[in-house]
């Protein structure tokens, strides 16, 4: 059996920047607005959430993609051009395949997946990049 590689600094960084490309990806700058929109949400809809349930949640769901991503690349050949490589590919042909699938089945707009299936193909190809120069 091969040895394998998990910077595990590199995984929790990665969980991280789930956090920080969602907070720029949902932005008033960037997706907010539309989102919200094919959500069907309004402002009031987040007056009373609690956020720090919600974004450490988030953060253990990160820390869970981020190491299972780490387990893939986790050979001792992996570099950064196959670290964007899988992580693009998990992105586009998985996660959002299967968002899309879903999303289709609940009626959803093209608006509103593309949006999110953006989110988690740039999500993706950026953990795989860390993954694979942070060895």
């Amino acid at each position: 059996m091969e040895t394998m590689y998990i910077n595990h600094i590199a995984v929790v960084v990665c969980a991280i920047s789930n956090l920080v490309v969602g907070a720029l990806w949902y932005s008033p700058a960037l997706f907010y607005k539309a989102w919200k929109k094919e959500n069907g949400l309004t402002d009031e809809d987040f007056k009373n959430i609690n956020m720090g349930k919600m974004y450490g949640i988030s953060f253990i769901l990160a820390l869970i993609m981020s190491y299972n991503m780490a387990f893939f690349l986790g050979d001792s050949e992996t570099d950064w051009v196959w670290g964007i490589t899988a992580g693009f590919l998990t992105g586009f042909g998985w996660c959002a395949m299967i968002f899309a699938a879903i999303g289709l089945f609940e009626k959803k707009s093209w608006k509103y997946i593309l949006i999110n299936s953006g989110y988690i193909i740039v999500y993706f190809t950026l953990i795989g990049f860390i993954l694979g120069i942070w060895r």
